[in-house]
């Protein structure tokens, strides 16, 4: 009798672990998310490694399996993973997706034009809330006024799921072309096409292939979707309710399970944001420069601007007439920090010192040194902001 229902039990146990969703997602930062929301039900898989470009991937055949068995993908949409969409449709026909970019009450920012970002502004894209004036959520007072309650009952959120058919997208499928995006961790990756003949040319004028080259699928024209849109932790508190409520319509068992892991997460976030605030308030005003204009969610959320980008693409490099430029930026508003990235040409900086003295401290937009899982996206932040502080602060 006792040997029967242990029996009864295990097969119970595995019956409850079955009818948990598979999910897979793009990039570590979602895949953190994700993990913070499943937490005591199961993890998600990870499509593109840290140490991989999210903008052009090939699969390797333990990912192609993850997505084939997904019940649910979770991605931040075609702006930053266009050629995701062609596996996700032959691979996981029957798996939900919840597209990122396009989940209700986000705030959505657009490429920023010119050497130092000439007349941009943080508007939102396509419609969508930068939750100015809205309802807290509730519990949360510090959001910064920002409504989650209109994420409750989303159990049924096809419009976040299931996003076969945005291939049109409202203007986002021009996305696919991204240019300027997050490779943080690009050493020795050689799926940049044709950029390596880009580096050196000497008299060779690269500014009207840097607006109009195509890069592989990285087009960062002005007025496209900047997709680095986890890096506003304030989006990534939005998502959190669409990733439970995405993960209770397919397991309705564990959706208390989910909401609170939401709600926790919520509150985690809630917190860093409130300590990042307090952080970097003193640095508002500060001059620098970045390696490329992949920040732009993070200074926006925390009032901490860029003065100028060094590169519009961070496959290639810059051209003699942008570092002229942007020297010039250095000078003009006598920037005292300049921010790498891990595959950044140290050389370059030298290049802007004219006779100035340039602090620099690296940037990673991805996390490529942070292990995978629940605690990477907080790590991510406070690494952002800590480097922020170090270079900045006087």
């Amino acid at each position: 009798m006792r040997r029967l229902l242990c029996t009864t039990l295990l097969f119970s146990a595995g019956l409850a672990h079955a009818e948990v969703p598979r999910v897979a997602t793009d990039i570590a930062p979602v895949h953190s998310l994700v993990s913070m929301v499943m937490q005591g039900a199961g993890s998600p898989d990870l499509i593109i490694p840290p140490g991989a470009s999210p903008h052009s991937y090939a699969m390797r055949p333990s990912e192609a399996r993850a997505v084939a068995k997904a019940d649910l993908v979770v991605w931040v949409g075609p702006s930053l993973a266009p050629w995701l969409e062609e596996p996700m449709s032959s691979l996981a026909q029957g798996a939900e997706r919840l597209t990122l970019q396009d989940v209700e009450g986000i705030r959505l920012l657009t490429n920023r034009s010119g050497v130092a970002f000439e007349a941009h502004d943080h508007g939102d894209h396509e419609g969508h809330d930068d939750h100015d004036g809205h309802e807290d959520h509730a519990g949360h007072d510090d959001h910064e006024g920002h409504d989650h309650s209109a994420h409750e009952g989303h159990g049924d959120h096809e419009d976040h799921k299931d996003h076969d058919g945005h291939d049109d997208h409202a203007g986002h499928d021009d996305h696919g072309d991204h240019e300027g995006h997050d490779h943080a961790d690009h050493e020795g990756h050689d799926d940049h096409k044709g950029h390596d003949d880009h580096a050196d040319h000497d008299g060779h004028d690269h500014e009207a292939h840097e607006e109009a080259d195509a890069h592989e699928g990285h087009n960062h024209a002005p007025g496209a979707l900047d997709p680095h849109i986890w890096l506003d932790p304030q989006n990534a508190i939005v998502w959190l309710d669409a990733i439970a409520a995405s993960l209770s319509a397919q397991d309705p068992e564990n959706a208390a399970l989910y909401a609170d892991n939401a709600a926790q997460a919520q509150a985690q976030l809630v917190d860093i944001q409130a300590d990042i605030q307090a952080e970097l308030t003193p640095l508002r005003g500060q001059k620098f420069v970045v390696f490329h204009d992949a920040y732009h969610y993070f200074e926006a959320r925390f009032d901490v601007e860029a003065s100028a980008a060094i590169s519009l693409s961070d496959g290639a490099a810059p051209s003699a007439a942008r570092l002229a430029e942007v020297r010039d930026v250095v000078k003009d508003t006598q920037a005292a920090c300049v921010f790498t990235e891990p595959q950044f040409n140290a050389g370059l900086v030298e290049a802007l010192q004219d006779g100035t003295a340039l602090k620099s401290a690296s940037l990673d937009p991805i996390g490529a040194a942070l292990e995978p899982g629940v605690d990477m996206y907080p790590a991510l932040l406070r690494d952002l902001a800590a480097a922020f502080t170090s270079c900045l602060a006087e």
